[in-house]
């Protein structure tokens, strides 16, 4: 088998042109790639349209390429927590496809499973199916580009009618992705919650490049541990343990209390 190891991550990700389209994995600042990030940060790739479940914060995750206005436009389930997002969205900066997490779970299952669409019960009744959702606005706030009306069908299940909206698989030019430990053959374990979008992203992109903790031998992995087998990854790049880790907020009770 290949090995599929890279010396940086400066080096792993030199081909991502301006234009390319990113799956991204993470949930919140959990899971974030972030090595990768900061990489194609330096690179000064331009022009991205990324998938992700969010944009990360102003200032980790994705919100450093969104502060750099590298990102042209974001495919989300989830804006929330960062504030250039909202002013770069609300002032006609950037484009956003806003779609319901599940669906965009599925979207980029089944890009990286060869599925081109399928129909789901959610978003049935609302613009996510009707069309209309801003999806860029001009400066003075009225609406540039909304989104386009879906097919919706009807189907009978356990005996009824219902209806069910068309949402298409997502494929990208490249996948970024953060794991605890993979082998140099690209199989990947993740830890508790950064598992969330990441073995997803991978599947989608074109070119999968994972940043790990650890890297190990091929054959020291126990199969049955492995979360994302090899075929998906195309470049891995180790990291280290003690990688800087974020969270979005953290609360904490007073002492005594």
């Amino acid at each position: 088998m290949i090995d599929k190891q890279w010396a940086s991550a400066s080096e792993a990700v030199a081909d991502i042109e301006d234009g390319s389209s990113l799956a991204v994995g993470g949930f919140g600042l959990s899971g974030n790639p972030i090595a990768l990030i900061e990489a194609l940060l330096a690179k000064g790739t331009r022009d991205l349209s990324v998938v992700s479940n969010n944009c990360g914060v102003d200032d980790w995750g994705l919100g450093v390429l969104l502060a750099a206005q590298r990102i042209r436009k974001m495919t989300s389930s989830y804006v929330g927590e960062n504030k250039e997002f909202e002013r770069q969205f609300l002032s006609g900066e950037l484009e956003l496809e806003l779609t319901p997490q599940g669906t965009l779970a599925e979207k980029l299952r089944a890009g990286g499973s060869g599925i081109a669409a399928f129909y789901t019960q959610t978003g049935v009744g609302t613009q996510v199916a009707e069309g209309g959702l801003p999806r860029r606005y001009n400066p003075d706030g009225t609406v540039a580009v909304a989104s386009a009306p879906k097919n919706v069908r009807s189907f009978e299940v356990a005996g009824e009618p219902r209806e069910y909206v068309l949402e298409e698989a997502i494929s990208t030019d490249f996948a970024l992705v953060h794991a605890l430990v993979g082998d140099r053959h690209g199989n990947l374990i993740f830890n508790k919650a950064a598992r969330n979008f990441n073995p997803l992203a991978a599947m989608a992109g074109r070119i999968c490049i994972a940043q790990v903790e650890q890297l190990v031998e091929p054959g020291e992995l126990d199969p049955d541990r492995v979360h994302l087998p090899g075929v998906f990854v195309h470049r891995i790049v180790e990291v280290g343990g003690d990688i800087a880790k974020r969270i979005e907020r953290r609360t904490v009770a007073a002492e005594g209390a």
